[in-house]
């Protein structure tokens, strides 16, 4: 492809480091398990919309500012890691809600999962950082915004198709754990994994370090 630069190998790097599980990947299977196939598949695609969005950031230049800018990185960094521990109580919550009844445990409405999944993904200044440091490496010398923009696009393909098979899979176990003491578990599980993630972001090294 015009300025691009060994795009099979990229496409092959980006379905491996999209197996990588992380906080995107919890949020999906949690979600899938814990409300179903339909929750699964909104959350697959929210994280696909934050993964956009970052490439929508890095094609404006702005996501360079999180790599020379100490303040704007921490600053990210900080949001991004409440937000995981936020998420962690929620799943603690539903966790006890679980144990209650089924019906507490799924009130939540197709927007706010889907924004609550974007924003997993989009508070996380690592992600912005990985954009700027590997999207580059497959892109010819002065070719130019677009072959970045189609690297980024690819990226949020693999993913989403990741996500969405990630979602479907879970789903199918959550239909035989939900509603009972192995679902409650698994979300309080959930919840100690999204805010043990939280901590680690928060405490880990700022890029200008």
């Amino acid at each position: 492809m015009d300025g691009i630069q060994h795009f099979g190998a990229f496409v092959a790097a980006s379905v491996m480091l999209n197996l990588i599980p992380g906080p995107d990947t919890l949020f999906i299977v949690g979600q899938s398990v814990a409300r179903g196939r339909r929750a699964g598949v909104l959350s697959a695609l929210g994280i696909g919309a934050g993964a956009l969005s970052h490439t929508a950031l890095a094609a404006a230049g702005l996501s360079a500012v999180l790599a020379t800018s100490a303040l704007a990185f921490e600053a990210v960094k900080l949001a991004g890691a409440l937000y995981l521990v936020w998420l962690g109580v929620q799943s603690f919550r539903a966790g006890r809600a679980t144990s209650a009844g089924p019906a507490e445990a799924v009130a939540l409405s197709s927007a706010a999962l889907f924004r609550q999944a974007w924003l997993t993904n989009l508070l996380n200044p690592k992600v912005a950082l990985f954009f700027l440091a590997f999207l580059p490496q497959f892109v010819a010398p002065g070719a130019g915004g677009a072959p970045f923009v189609l690297l980024g696009l690819t990226f949020v393909v693999t993913g989403t198709l990741w996500g969405l098979a990630l979602a479907l899979s879970a789903a199918r176990l959550g239909a035989l754990l939900r509603g009972g003491a192995a679902s409650a578990w698994l979300n309080r599980a959930c919840g100690a994994l999204f805010v043990g993630l939280g901590v680690q972001l928060l405490l880990s090294r700022s890029h200008a370090a």
